[in-house]
């Protein structure tokens, strides 16, 4: 038995003696009326006062913030089995989380804007901060989050506290703090797709009120959703998607002295899963593409019936994804302040490739090995004194950063890459299609043939350091006891180094013949050589091209900038708050980790020049900024018991960062303007003390904002295929969320305990080409969950289900690599789609 397996077997094992041992206790013995110790910071409100959130980096009762924050408590989280932020979107209107070729490519995305999380040379549009350290990418918040005090939802852009990457929000996670009172909780969970899992936690002191530990351990199994055909291998697994993770996480509080607290978090988190596999959603025009891979005796699959999820691949896409770190809060009361200093290091890599062409026939893949990975390993130090004096709440502060990044790529093509592609321009070009039409057809024999040798392709390796300072500062000024005014600025200053190393397999041999012969064809045949200008680009991509042979490359840029807000807040009466406010957000630019060559075909880049061959030096984009425009209040009804949130918000983005997928190969390019506006509402009731509601509503039209010439510009780059004013993609115009719990007392000493929550989108394109083919329609996700336990909470049993009702939905739908033909709008397009429904049982017991 492996390791894994045993740490499973052993944790899954211990979690239900535990429960077993204190169901006979409780049997014979009442449960007691008041309830025992958790191990929680925060304990589910009651009403709204107690709705406490972190959002100006102090606590502060959420009606008091002149924020648009959705916060999730930990009862909620537990009610609707969030572990992590994908999930967790189903509870915050206005959020989408994606994920594509591997749960580390994920992205999150608010009021519609987000970075696709592809290339690793993006940064983050949605900031995610667990327990006040930033996290580099999206992807590292796609893991078992373990014991969740509370999750914050904070909308719009963030940059005067939380820095850069957060020009559309930031999802702020903290997770409980071990407590002076010894306590635990273990939980044992079975599902279908032979789900099974455990997690425990135990807590409590060390030196009575001076030293407090606590410890979670997380082990979880479950078969994939998909069944692949593996074709003629060398893949042999036939599921796909399936989980396979184990997060351990410990916690030291000390509190030395009354003036001094010390928090020690450590952790880490494994993951061992297949993953990701796309399924097609359109043939192309005629079953042309299809026809292709038929006729190698290759499969692609049905797009008639892609929710049965029968996958086609014969290479692996194995993952391996290790995320690890450390940090040390110091908070300490000196003068009429707090100092607090978070210092952390961070340590994430993930392993893994996959099938380019999801199909049987072998055309392109990633290797599953190093030769495909991405490692972040990040130092930080952040450093704030605040404190209160007379009327102004302040808050000054500074913060470095030091991530370093490992990138590889390596693209390789299959036995079948040359009769695939020769069958493909034998049909554009002669009609009739010939596998050996690079050997054989127009000048291709006067230059020995073309060939691409199986398994050869690119290697590449980059090197990126990117160092961050700012100085910031956050302050309030209640000019009455009624009229306040907040004022923040943050200077950064962003400093990225990158080396670039790529050499070819092969040479890129084949690449080099078709562009001789392409040379050839001009100077002989102009007319022939005008119905191949539309292939070369495919016969000679960046990672088929002799020009990154033993190539090198050196690039460095530095960002100064200025980012800040300014609010402005009334408070008509107890239950009513009004505030306006402008807040300038930013994120970084950087560099494309991708080769990146002109375009053939364009000025200067002839089909058969050198031109054609030889590397972009310069793979720069700009930052990204947002000038954001709120107007919004916050009103407290029927004795604290309701909330009503809303806010009017208007934001333009300029220079925004845009990562295109155009079957071929990745295109980052900068928009200059995109504009988002609308209104988020959000309301928490507290009905009954047995029953309460959740929800909101983002209305988000966010738009691109382009001149006809930056629409022709956009469309030459990517394949672009929307308008001067298209909404973007995965920006749904509406976005509603609700969730109810109800608690009934069954006697007086057990209850039941029901949840049910649900998420609806509208309908929105998931291609960043704004292909008609790829728009998702409107559609709900629900989930449910309904337990039964004593009054104490000591034990309870629960019956779960996620996406109840069993929506189909796509995720992200691309074109397909070397199938998105005869042309761009018509082509093989793959998607990669929403889980299916879920179910199960679990088990909790606390002592």
């Amino acid at each position: 038995m492996k390791f894994r397996s045993k740490a499973r077997f052993a944790v899954s094992a211990s979690t239900f003696a535990v429960a077993l041992q204190a169901m006979p206790a409780l049997a014979q013995t009442p449960p007691p009326t008041s309830p025992p110790a958790q191990p929680a910071t925060q304990a589910a409100p009651a009403n709204v006062a107690d709705i406490i959130v972190t959002a100006r980096k102090r606590p502060e009762t959420l009606q008091n913030v002149p924020i648009v924050v959705t916060t999730v408590n930990r009862q909620l989280i537990q009610d609707t089995g969030v572990k992590d932020i994908k999930d967790l979107a189903l509870l915050a209107p206005g959020l989408l989380v994606t994920s594509t070729t591997s749960e580390s490519s994920t992205t999150a995305r608010i009021r519609g804007i987000g970075t696709v999380g592809d290339n690793p040379g993006l940064e983050s549009s949605v900031g995610v901060v667990i327990d006040g350290v930033y996290r580099s990418r999206n992807g590292v918040g796609f893991g078992d989050l373990g014991n969740i005090d509370r999750i914050e939802v904070l909308k719009g852009p963030q940059g005067t506290l939380f820095g850069k990457s957060a020009t559309a929000g930031v999802i702020n996670i903290l997770t409980a703090e071990p407590q002076f009172t010894l306590g635990g909780n273990a939980e044992f969970t079975v599902g279908n797709y032979g789900a099974i899992g455990g997690s425990a936690e135990a807590t409590g002191p060390l030196i009575d009120d001076k030293l407090a530990v606590s410890l979670y351990f997380a082990d979880h199994s479950r078969d994939g959703f998909f069944h692949v055909n593996t074709g003629p291998g060398p893949r042999t697994d036939t599921r796909d998607n399936n989980q396979n993770y184990y997060t351990l996480r410990g916690q030291l509080l000390a509190k030395p002295t009354d003036t001094l607290t010390l928090r020690l978090i450590g952790d880490v988190s494994s993951r061992d899963e297949h993953c990701c596999m796309a399924v097609i959603t359109r043939a192309s025009a005629g079953n042309f593409a299809n026809n292709l891979v038929a006729a190698l005796g290759g499969n692609d699959g049905d797009p008639s019936n892609p929710y049965a999820r029968n996958a086609y691949a014969n290479r692996p896409d194995l993952q391996h994804v290790v995320d690890k770190g450390v940090s040390l809060q110091a908070d300490w009361d000196v003068g009429p302040g707090t100092l607090t200093s978070i210092t952390a290091y961070r340590n994430w890599k993930t392993v893994g490739g996959f099938d380019a062409d999801f199909s049987t026939a072998d055309i392109d893949y990633l290797p599953s090995d190093n030769s495909n990975s991405s490692q972040f390993r990040t130092f930080s130090q952040e450093l704030r004194y605040a404190g209160t004096t007379g009327k102004l709440d302040y808050l000054i502060g500074g913060f470095f950063s030091n991530e370093k990044l490992r990138q590889n790529t390596s693209i390789l093509v299959g036995s079948q890459f040359t009769p695939y592609l020769g069958l493909l321009f034998s049909s554009l070009v002669e009609g009739t299609p010939d596998p050996n039409f690079l050997q054989t057809g127009l000048t291709f024999p006067y230059v020995g043939g073309v060939n691409y040798a199986a398994n050869t392709g690119s290697v590449d390796r980059y090197r990126q350091t990117d160092k961050t300072y700012a100085i910031f500062t956050d302050n309030t000024l209640h000019i009455t006891d009624k009229l306040a005014f907040q004022g923040g600025v943050r200077f950064n200053i962003d400093d990225k180094t990158l080396y670039q190393n790529s050499s070819n397999i092969g040479g890129g041999a084949g690449c080099a013949s078709a562009n001789a012969a392409f040379a050839i064809l001009n100077a002989a045949n102009p007319a022939a050589a005008a119905q191949l200008a539309a292939v070369n680009n495919t016969m000679c991509l960046p990672f088929l091209s002799p020009g990154y042979n033993n190539f090198t490359n050196h690039q460095s840029e530095s960002e100064n900038v200025f980012s800040g807000t300014a609010k402005l807040s009334y408070r008509f009466s107890p239950s009513l708050l009004v505030y306006a406010s402008y807040a300038r957000g930013y994120k970084a630019g950087g560099f494309n980790l991708d080769r990146v060559q002109c375009v053939i075909g364009t000025a200067g880049c002839a089909p058969g020049s050198a031109a054609a061959l030889t590397p972009i030096l310069d793979t720069s984009f700009a930052g990204e900024f947002n000038n954001s425009f709120e107007l919004g209040e916050k009103a407290t009804l029927f004795d604290r018991k309701l909330l009503l949130n809303a806010t009017l918000f208007y934001q333009k983005y300029s220079n925004f960062q845009l990562n295109t997928f155009n079957g071929l190969v990745f295109v980052v390019d900068s928009i200059p303007s995109v504009v988002s506006k609308g209104i988020d509402a959000d309301f928490v009731w507290f009905a009954t003390p047995k029953l309460s509601f959740q929800g909101g509503l983002t209305i988000a039209d966010t738009r691109y904002d382009l001149t006809a010439s930056q629409l022709a510009d956009l469309a030459a780059k990517t394949g672009f295929l929307g308008g001067q004013h298209s909404r973007l993609s995965l920006a749904p115009l509406y976005s509603a969320s609700l969730s109810g719990t109800y608690t009934h007392n069954i006697s007086d000493n057990y209850k039941a305990r029901f949840n049910m929550g649900l998420k609806y989108s509208s309908s929105y394109n998931t291609g960043s080409d704004l292909d008609p083919g790829k728009v998702q329609k409107g559609y709900v996700v629900s989930n449910a969950r309904i337990g039964f336990g004593p009054s104490n909470d000591r034990w309870s049993i629960e019956a779960w289900a996620e996406n109840l009702f069993d929506t189909n939905y796509k995720q992200v739908a691309f074109n397909s690599g070397f199938q998105n033909v005869p042309t761009n709008a018509t082509g093989v397009l793959d998607a990669f789609l929403g889980a299916p429904r879920t179910f199960g049982g679990t088990l909790r017991v606390k002592y």
